[in-house]
C-alpha cells in the first residue's frame, strides 16, 4: 500500500506514471480517487519523485510512499482509510458479480451457495480492502471470462466490443491477467471446433478473426489512451533511462528491445510503459523472492509452495466439500456413463463449467512453475471460479440424485460442510490476514508454516501502539515488518532493532556486537522477520540466516494482534 497509494495519486494528479510501473494503473488510480478530495501535500520536490539519479532504485518508491504518508503534514489514517474503500467496492462488486454469474447457469440455489463461500471466505476477506492488485485481479479475470464466453455463444457486434472492453480492463488490472490470452485461445479453438461440426474450418475461422479483432480494440482503444492518459506528462528522456534500468536483466532480450524501441517513440511509448511492466512482472516472478516456507530460506521457491499453502490457508470445510463434490460427481458419472452423449455433446452442454477449468489449470500451472512464492493472495483470481463450479455442481448433483434418503443425506452434509465452513471464518475475526486452518495450526500458530502476506503484513503496528501505550512503555527496541512509520508514531520512544547487530557472549548473554552492552528492556518482532532470522538456507541461499535463533524459543510476553511477537529480555 505504501507504494500503490503515492502511485494512484500520482497518476492523477500529475499524470505521470514515473512511479511502480510493475502494475498497471487503473486499481491504484481507483484506489486514490478520494484522495483528490483532500488537501495533501505531496512530496514533488522530493528526490524520491525527482528520481534523477542515473540509476534509478526499485525501492524509491517505498521510501516516496512513507514521505507522502508520513512526511508531508497530511493524515495517514485518513489517507489509508479513504484508499481502501474504493477496494472493498470492488470486492462487493465482485461478490454480485459471482452470485449473478452462478444464479444464471444454476439457478438461485446456486447462486446463494456460491455468494455464501465468497461472503465467509477468510482469503476475501483478509485481501479484499486492501490497497493491492490481487482482489482487482480477480475481478477483471471473472468480467473478462464472463463477456469472452458471450462472446463464443454469440459473436454479435455489441459482444464483440463487450469483450474487448473488459479484456482491456482486466489487463489494466493486473500484469498477471495475461494469462488469459492463453486460455482464451484455448477455449475458443474448441468451442468453434464443437460448435459446428459441419464447419470447422469456417467457424474457426470467423472466431479467430473476430478474437484478433477484440485484441486489437482491447490494446489500441482501452489499454493505450489509459497509459496515454496516466503518463503524458512524465518526461520522455527519463521514461527512456529508467525502463533500460529495469529491464536490462529481462532473460528476453528480444522483448526487451522492442520496449525500448516504443518508448523512443513519443505517441507509442506509453504503449511501451505497458509493456515494459508486464516484462517486469514477468522477470520479478522468473526471478523470485526470499521467502520463509517449513523451516527453510530460499529465493527460487518450491514447486509444492502454493499446493500446500493452499491446503493450509483455505478452510478445512472448503477442501472436504470440494473432495465430495469430486467423489459424487465422479460416481454419478460413472454410473450413467452409458447414458452420456458424445464427448462434444458433453463439452457443449458444460462448455462454462469445462472452461473455468480449463483456466483454473492454467493459472495452477504458472503457479507452479514460478519462483514468487509469496502468498495464498496470488492464488484468488482462480477463488471465484472454485465457488462458482462448487455451486452449481451441490446443485446439478441434487437433480441427478434420484432418492430420497440419499438425497437428504448429502443435503446434511452440505449442511455440516457450510456451518464450518461459515463458523471457521467467523472465529477468526478480526485476524484474517494470519488465517491457517485448524489442522494447520491455526491462526495463532500457522507462522511456523509460511509468513510474508500469508501471516505478517503489518497489520498489526496499530495494535502494537496500543499495548505500548496501555503499557506506559517509553522505550521499545522495534524490529517491524510493514508499511507503517514507528518514527512518526512513536517519536522518542522506540529503536529500531537489527538482530545482526547483537550476538551471544561468552555467558550466554544478548549483546550489542559494537560495545557489548547487554540487551535489555522491551523488544517487538514482526514474526515474518523472526522466522526468516530462524530459517534454513536451500537452494544456494547466501544470504545470512540464524541471526534470531537466540529468540525463537522464548515465550514472548505478549503479542500485537497475532504477527507482533512482544518481548522483555532482562
Amino acid at each position: 500500500e505504501k507504494a500503490h497509494i503515492p502511485a494512484g495519486y500520482s497518476y492523477l494528479k500529475y499524470n505521470d506514471f514515473r512511479i511502480n510501473p510493475e502494475h498497471p494503473p487503473l486499481i491504484k488510480s481507483f484506489s486514490s480517487l478520494p484522495l483528490l478530495f483532500m488537501d495533501l501535500n505531496f512530496p514533488y520536490t522530493s528526490e524520491n519523485w525527482q528520481h534523477n539519479q542515473e540509476a534509478p532504485r526499485w525501492w524509491v518508491q517505498f521510501d516516496l510512499g512513507n514521505e507522502f504518508l508520513y512526511q508531508s503534514d497530511n493524515d495517514p489514517r485518513a489517507m489509508i482509510l479513504w484508499s481502501r474503500i474504493p477496494m472493498i467496492i470492488l470486492l462487493l462488486i465482485l461478490a454480485w458479480f459471482v452470485f449473478k454469474w452462478t444464479r444464471e447457469i444454476g439457478g438461485n440455489l446456486a447462486g446463494i451457495l456460491s455468494l455464501a463461500l465468497f461472503s465467509f471466505s477468510p482469503t476475501m476477506i483478509a485481501h479484499g480492502n486492501l490497497v493491492t492488485t490481487d482482489v482487482g485481479a480477480a475481478l477483471g479475470t471473472f468480467l473478462a471470462t464472463y463477456f469472452w464466453l458471450k462472446f463464443l455463444k454469440n459473436p454479435e457486434t455489441k459482444n464483440v466490443l463487450l469483450a474487448s472492453l473488459f479484456l482491456g480492463i482486466g489487463l489494466l488490472f493486473k500484469f498477471s491477467i495475461v494469462l488469459l490470452i492463453p486460455f482464451f485461445i484455448i477455449i475458443t479453438i474448441i468451442y468453434a471446433l464443437i460448435s459446428a461440426p459441419k464447419e470447422r474450418v469456417k467457424t474457426l475461422f470467423r472466431y479467430t478473426s473476430l478474437s484478433l479483432l477484440i485484441g486489437i480494440i482491447a490494446v489500441v482503444f482501452v489499454i493505450w489512451p489509459v497509459y496515454i492518459a496516466h503518463n503524458y506528462n512524465q518526461p520522455i528522456e527519463q521514461q527512456i533511462r529508467d525502463t533500460r534500468t529495469d529491464l536490462a536483466p529481462n532473460p528476453m532480450p528480444p522483448a526487451r528491445d522492442l520496449v525500448y524501441q516504443m518508448t523512443e517513440i513519443e505517441h507509442v511509448r506509453h504503449l511501451g510503459q505497458y509493456f515494459r511492466g508486464l516484462l517486469m512482472a514477468t522477470q520479478r516472478t522468473g526471478f523470485g523472492n526470499t521467502v520463509y516456507f517449513l523451516g527453510e530460506m530460499s529465493a527460487e521457491g518450491w514447486w509444492y509452495y502454493f499446493p500446500l499453502i493452499y491446503l493450509m490457508k483455505e478452510p478445512i470445510a472448503l477442501n472436504l466439500l470440494t473432495i465430495l463434490v469430486l467423489l459424487t460427481v465422479a460416481f454419478i458419472f460413472l454410473r450413467k456413463k452409458k447414458k452420456i452423449a458424445t464427448l462434444s455433446r458433453v463439452l457443449q452442454n458444460n462448455f462454462v463449467i469445462f472452461s473455468l477449468l480449463i483456466f483454473i489449470a492454467i493459472y495452477w500451472a504458472a503457479a507452479l512453475v514460478g519462483n514468487l512464492n509469496i502468498g495464498i493472495r496470488h492464488l484468488i483470481p482462480i477463488l471465484p471460479f472454485v465457488y462458482l463450479i462448487l455451486a452449481v455442481a451441490i446443485k446439478k448433483i441434487l437433480t441427478e440424485i434420484e432418492s430420497w434418503k440419499c438425497k437428504k443425506h448429502f443435503v446434511s452434509v452440505i449442511i455440516i460442510l457450510f456451518a464450518w465452513y461459515a463458523f471457521s471464518s467467523l472465529a477468526t475475526f478480526p485476524h484474517y490476514i494470519p488465517y491457517y486452518n485448524e489442522l494447520s495450526g491455526g491462526t495463532n500458530k500457522g507462522y511456523l508454516h509460511a509468513v510474508d502476506s500469508n501471516y505478517c503484513w503489518g497489520q498489526d503496528f496499530y495494535r502494537l501502539i496500543d499495548f505500548i501505550e496501555e503499557k506506559e512503555i517509553d522505550e521499545i527496541y522495534i524490529d517491524y515488518f510493514g508499511g507503517e512509520d514507528p518514527n512518526y508514531w512513536l517519536p522518542g520512544r522506540h529503536q529500531r532493532f537489527d538482530p545482526k547487530d547483537v550476538t551471544e557472549n561468552e555467558n550466554q548473554e544478548i549483546v550489542f556486537k559494537a560495545n557489548q552492552e547487554k540487551l535489555t528492556g522491551w523488544l517487538a518482532v514482526s514474526v515474518n522477520h523472526l522466522m526468516g532470522g530462524t530459517g534454513t538456507p536451500i537452494d544456494g541461499f547466501d544470504q545470512e540466516t540464524g541471526y534470531y535463533n537466540w529468540i525463537i524459543d522464548k515465550e514472548p510476553v505478549a503479542r500485537a494482534g497475532k504477527s507482533i511477537f512482544i518481548y522483555y529480555i532482562n
